[in-house]
């Protein structure tokens, strides 16, 4: 059996610098069907998806409380009929009360390497896909971190800056531990919307010039949707040949994702006025005469010959396999040409799409096919019980001092080890935080209300999916295999652990040149010279 992923991130832990302890936290969720990874294709594409929570807290002495410092927060959908996974990161965070160098590019690196290396990855695919987007934000999982004045999130164009050197490095040490035969090929991609190839890499040069990237990996300014080297996840029709692949058929839907809500306003465009209205109910009608005109039209209806029913059969077979509005119209290319102008991926900040493709063969390929994709692991836990860790962690408790920061720490460590042992934890109370001092801008004027309320604006959130005006039910089918049921055991061997480090601290020299080339560059002040005048 391969290493568990709270195996994997511990063993990432212990090359940091410094004296202290880190206890980790890994909730890995069993399989379940999911049908809303490519909801537009025809036919349907029947993917599994796994939800996963990492939590880790620092004990700076052994007398000194826990607090958690790190929070990430993904999905994997596997698609066995392509035999591709999809590793979506959906939010990373931290407290900024951690001891310096903090854990999460470690803990980030060492997730992407767990399921990028062909020998760990629990998912039975040879294909893999790192996508996530990157939009700078002062939380994300741990609720009223922002005001803690130790906290200092990263720019939007240090964040892209930081993702992007997360995933060089990932690849490179992919490469490295996998030689020979099973070397698996890589390529990385990523978009800046608004933002030419030229003026992307100016961007981010002075965050990366201290880890330039080898030739093997030179980052692909686009899209991975046209490329032809790794499979992509969704299959083709096997039974329309011809019928050239839509849309829908590309871009994967993923929560949250500014992707899924430009999809969701091309399926359901019709025409110049936009989303097209549920067409009206035709009136029931009260008299006889009417019902009895209408059984007479479903009599002869029912008699007619078996050709004219073939042929609407047909005929119904046909509109349907049509992709949904303009999906069939819209190519892959001006898909993202067009997000571009999309608001939240322009309003004044610089986001960014990072994608990173890795695919090898495995040695034996009946392997996958004797295992069930529903089936639970080991170590794995309900989704209910991820779902319940997550709401007690946004709702319950909130992160704006240190000593909230130690409470919230202990009531969401002990609902973790209390949801295993089968006890029923007591809901913590919502803990209401004082309403933060309105910002102030550069200049050191107070920001008016109107901007106050904008940089106080929530991201947007993908509305549920419509169809026909109707909400899209999920799959309910039956899973053959039961829930996991978590217990003490399944607790100490698969989901916590703790891990000491006794390293020094040594002077980092890429760090002070990242350091030194992300600072403000020093100001010329040029004087004006001044012309002589003429003596007469």
């Amino acid at each position: 059996m391969s290493i568990s992923l709270r195996d994997a991130l511990l063993k990432s832990l212990t090359t940091l610098q410094g004296i202290r302890e880190f206890h980790l936290h890994a909730l890995v969720s069993s399989p379940r069907k999911h049908l809303s990874l490519f909801p537009f294709s025809k036919p349907k594409c029947r993917s599994y998806v796994q939800d996963i929570l990492i939590l880790v807290s620092e004990q700076s002495t052994p007398d000194s409380p826990r607090i958690l410092v790190t929070a990430i927060e993904a999905c994997v959908y596997n698609v066995p009929s392509t035999s591709c996974a999809i590793l979506y990161i959906s939010k990373v965070d931290s407290t900024g009360q951690c001891t310096s160098p903090s854990p999460t590019a470690t803990l980030v690196r060492a997730l992407l390497l767990y399921y990028g290396d062909q020998a760990t990855r629990p998912v039975a695919a040879d294909h893999l896909w790192i996508q996530l987007f990157a939009r700078a934000q002062s939380q994300y999982l741990f609720p009223n971190s922002a005001d803690f004045s130790g906290k200092h999130p990263l720019r939007d164009v240090q964040l892209c800056g930081w993702w992007k050197r997360v995933f060089t490095d990932a690849a490179l040490e992919l490469e490295s531990c996998s030689k020979g035969s099973m070397a698996p090929l890589i390529r990385l991609f990523y978009v800046l919307p608004g933002y030419s190839e030229i003026e992307a890499e100016h961007s981010l040069k002075p965050v990366n010039v201290a880890r330039p990237v080898t030739h093997n990996y030179q980052w692909t300014y686009g899209h991975p949707y046209s490329q032809t080297e790794i499979p992509l996840p969704c299959p083709r029709n096997d039974i329309n040949t011809d019928v050239p692949r839509n849309l829908g058929q590309f871009i994967p839907s993923f929560d949250d994702d500014p992707k899924s809500r430009f999809m969701d306003e091309i399926a359901y465009t019709t025409g110049p006025e936009g989303i097209k209205s549920p067409p009206r109910k035709r009136a029931r009608a009260s008299s006889s005469t009417t019902s009895h005109e209408e059984g007479h039209k479903l009599n002869a209806a029912v008699s007619n010959d078996g050709d004219d029913d073939g042929e609407r059969r047909a005929n119904h077979i046909e509109k349907d396999d049509r992709p949904l509005g303009e999906l069939g119209k819209v190519s892959v290319d001006e898909f993202w040409e067009r997000m571009s102008f999309r608001q939240e991926c322009v309003a004044g900040a610089v986001t960014g799409f990072f994608a990173l493709g890795a695919t090898s063969s495995r040695n034996d390929p009946d392997e996958r096919s004797a295992v069930s994709p529903l089936k639970p692991q080991p170590g794995q836990v309900s989704s209910k019980m991820n779902k319940r860790v997550i709401t007690s962690l946004m709702t319950g408790v909130e992160f704006s001092t240190r000593e909230r920061a130690i409470r919230a720490t202990e009531l969401i460590e002990g609902t973790i080890r209390g949801l295993c042992e089968g006890i029923s934890v007591v809901p913590a109370p919502v803990i209401h935080a004082p309403r933060p001092r309105p910002p102030t801008s550069s200049s050191g004027r107070g920001l008016t209300n109107a901007e106050h309320d904008i940089s106080l604006l929530a991201p947007p959130r993908t509305p549920p999916r419509m169809a026909s005006g109707r909400r899209i039910v999920p799959d309910v089918s039956p899973n053959p295999f039961p829930e996991p049921e978590t217990s003490l055991e399944t607790y100490q061997s698969f989901i916590y652990g703790s891990v000491n480090i006794s390293n020094p601290i040594l002077q980092n020299k890429d760090a002070l040149n990242e350091n030194k080339a992300t600072s403000t560059p020093p100001v010329t002040i040029l004087t004006v010279r001044r012309k002589k005048k003429r003596q007469g």
